[in-house]
């Protein structure tokens, strides 16, 4: 396909993080965009302050006449997160358009470019942000589709500094999910993790590994990949340039002279294949964003930054929306926010608050994503969360799925071992938080839990 000769481009399932980055990019270009979604958010909320028209009816009529998909100049794009009995995709299929999945599309683009991609069962939002931002500060630039919102631009979307000049650096997300990462070439790739996740469509892990090193059979030839240090890759499938990572344990990339400040933010040392960056500090707080800042440093050292660029740009990034998101910090309470909904992220993500806290009470609401990650990991869900002093559970976030019988938040409930634990709906949640004293606070999960954070902040800044 030449996406030259588009002159509209519609999107159904808008409203996603990955799909509202190719609609702002189709948009940059001079593209006339318009999309469906389920509901109203933040997000198609602000596309539609940007021009893009969007509907929430799965009929096709809702679209004025302009607008309107034409089988001869319109990109139809998807994502496997609708399903197929959606309206709109049938009458589309009916219609004879071919349908392509964001993935193609995102390959598509991104083949023009010195592609750098970040994969892993987490932290590739957090690492590709910070790569994109060190990129963008640079007098190299990049184009970036984020996974989620960079607090320096408020956007999921970084434009090169010239939109033609394809010998430039595009920073994406490699997601694993329905095997997506798949439809890239990336020049640079970066490994974070691979745990088990997304069994409703790998199954085991098993299958999760062996489609990781599909991913990395996808690197140019003469490419490089970076991973941290542990991971099960195939040796035989690693290119010539290869190099490992780690925060702490000895690798090709790793921190020494580590310090933590009183707000939780690093400073170290980075090691490289070649020598020493000094006096390097993370711009986020918390452990598990120090190990970010070294996956995102090492991209960056590869793609040819400079250790002055790479320092200042380093401590001037700010983070991403739903990651690590301080709300409240203040003596009295501190709120934070973060999108973890998988037992490892948890993990990180509670262990690294309690590294800043020590001595305070770490309360906890959690809200499971997906009946079928529910089920599959409910021991391993209340394995991370008994390291908080308090637990709120809520209820399960289908998202995509249907109920599975017996499958419920309690099934996690009654595996965690902490006293101070309950059970609580989004809708009682407030009142809930009206009881207790909270000293630190921490929501958690990928579903619409985000959608009480004003409440909360508006609950705590009243008091």
């Amino acid at each position: 396909m030449d996406l030259k000769l588009i002159h509209k481009v519609y999107l159904i399932g808008i409203g996603g993080i990955g799909m509202s980055a190719l609609a702002r990019y189709f948009k940059s270009l001079g593209k006339v965009v318009a999309g469906y979604d389920k509901t109203t958010s933040s997000i198609t909320e602000q596309l539609q302050k940007e021009g893009i028209f969007i509907h929430f009816s799965e009929q096709l009529d809702e679209l004025p006449d302009g607008l309107k998909p034409d089988i001869n100049d319109t990109l139809v794009i998807y994502t496997p997160a609708i399903p197929k009995s959606h309206l709109g995709i049938k009458a589309l299929i009916n219609s004879n358009f071919k349908l392509y999945k964001r993935a193609e599309i995102l390959g598509l683009i991104t083949n023009q470019y010195k592609t750098i991609a970040v994969a892993g069962t987490h932290g590739k939002t957090s690492v590709s942000t910070t790569t994109a931002h060190l990129l963008h500060q640079s007098n190299i630039g990049c184009l970036a589709f984020l996974g989620g919102i960079s607090k320096n631009y408020q956007t999921n979307l970084i434009l090169p500094y010239d939109i033609n000049n394809k010998g430039t650096f595009a920073v994406v997300e490699a997601d694993e999910f329905d095997r997506s990462f798949l439809q890239l070439s990336p020049s640079i790739a970066l490994i974070t993790a691979i745990d088990a996740d997304h069994l409703d469509i790998y199954e085991n892990k098993e299958n999760i590994v062996y489609s990781f090193n599909q991913f990395v059979k996808k690197i140019e030839p003469k490419g490089t990949i970076i991973y941290k240090k542990g991971l099960t890759l195939l040796p035989e499938n690693l290119p010539e340039n290869s190099f490992s990572y780690a925060l702490s344990e000895p690798a090709d990339f790793y921190a020494i002279n580590q310090k933590i400040s009183n707000i939780g933010l690093y400073s170290f040392d980075l090691i490289t294949p070649k020598g020493i960056i000094k006096n390097l500090e993370s711009g986020v707080p918390g452990k598990v964003n120090a190990e970010n800042s070294v996956a995102a440093v090492s991209l960056a050292y590869i793609a040819g930054l400079d250790e002055d660029t790479i320092r200042k740009n380093l401590k001037s990034f700010k983070g991403v929306v739903r990651r690590f998101d301080f709300q409240i910090n203040s003596a009295q309470l501190v709120y934070v926010d973060d999108y973890a909904h998988h037992p490892e992220e948890l993990k990180a993500f509670i262990g690294s608050i309690k590294e800043i806290f020590p001595a305070k009470k770490i309360t906890g609401i959690f809200q499971p994503h997906l009946y079928s990650r529910t089920r599959d990991f409910a021991d391993e869900f209340a394995e991370s969360l008994n390291q908080l002093d308090e637990l709120i559970l809520l209820d399960i976030y289908p998202a995509r799925e249907e109920p599975i019988e017996g499958v419920s938040s309690k099934i996690i409930f009654d595996n965690v071992k902490i006293e101070n634990k309950e059970l609580a709906s989004l809708e009682n949640l407030i009142s809930t938080l009206k009881k207790k004293d909270i000293e630190v606070l921490l929501t958690m999960g990928a579903g619409n839990i985000d959608t009480i954070k004003e409440e909360i902040i508006k609950l705590y800044s009243s008091s």
